[in-house]
């Protein structure tokens, strides 16, 4: 049955005498190279947006016109956490994902209440926490943050794209498509490609060098960033 993407999780919470909720989502998760992204959301109690929903469900275009729409307005409290490709392959995709969220969390200007996330529960976590199968689906607080997740990984893969242009990262921002795995197998992984991951993994590839650093959040891709840098925006 078809349920439309609202506040219904955070009205359940507000009627509980809980304030501050704040939505988590990733991006890039499942890709085959590049960094996975987290964002951390509070959403004011009478947010408002006509086209907000879920990001997987947006063209490109109208999820950046609402990402704009989102990092416009000082009543809305973010953060994004990132957790490269080389920190991936040391301690996993599932730990990984869950840095990067801890990271965003970590990064807002306003500390939550209580954190609704998408998938499943998140330990450890600083904070408690509601997990929601499909949370982008039923939640506008996870929507948000599926939105700035998704458009900051894009913009970090297109940098990226300029760095290893025979990848044609801007295309597929690293996922597995066809596309991806044909220039996979024609010029083997380049430094930012997952080597704990099929097919990457496959021993006919030799892997190159590892990436000497993360992507700077300020727009310049490869100078080192400090592992717990955020980008954020205060709420004024």
């Amino acid at each position: 049955m078809y349920r439309r993407c609202g506040f219904r999780h955070e009205r359940k919470l507000r009627a509980l005498g809980i304030s501050t909720i704040a939505g988590i989502d990733e991006a890039g998760r499942g890709a085959l190279a590049g960094p996975v992204v987290a964002a951390a959301v509070i959403l004011p109690e009478k947010f408002r947006h006509r086209k907000l929903n879920d990001s997987k469900q947006l063209l490109p275009e109208k999820r950046e016109e609402i990402y704009h729409d989102l990092l416009a307005n000082k009543a809305i409290a973010w953060a994004v956490g990132i957790v490269d490709s080389m920190e991936i392959d040391t301690i996993n995709i599932l730990r990984a994902t869950h840095k990067a969220m801890r990271i965003a969390i970590a990064g807002l200007a306003l500390q939550p209440q209580h954190v609704l996330i998408d998938g499943l529960p998140v330990f450890p976590f600083p904070l408690p926490q509601t997990a929601i199968i499909d949370g982008d689906c039923y939640s506008l607080t996870i929507a948000a943050a599926s939105v700035i997740a998704k458009v900051t990984r894009d913009a970090i893969m297109r940098d990226f794209c300029a760095r290893f242009p025979e990848y044609c990262f801007s295309q597929h921002k690293g996922y597995g498509t066809e596309l991806h795995l044909i220039k996979l197998h024609e010029h083997g992984p380049c430094p930012i490609h997952r080597r704990s991951f099929e097919p990457v993994a496959q021993p006919l590839f030799e892997f190159a060098a590892p990436a000497p650093a993360a992507w700077d959040p300020r727009g310049e891709p490869g100078l080192p960033v400090p592992e717990e840098e955020r980008l954020q925006n205060p709420v004024s």
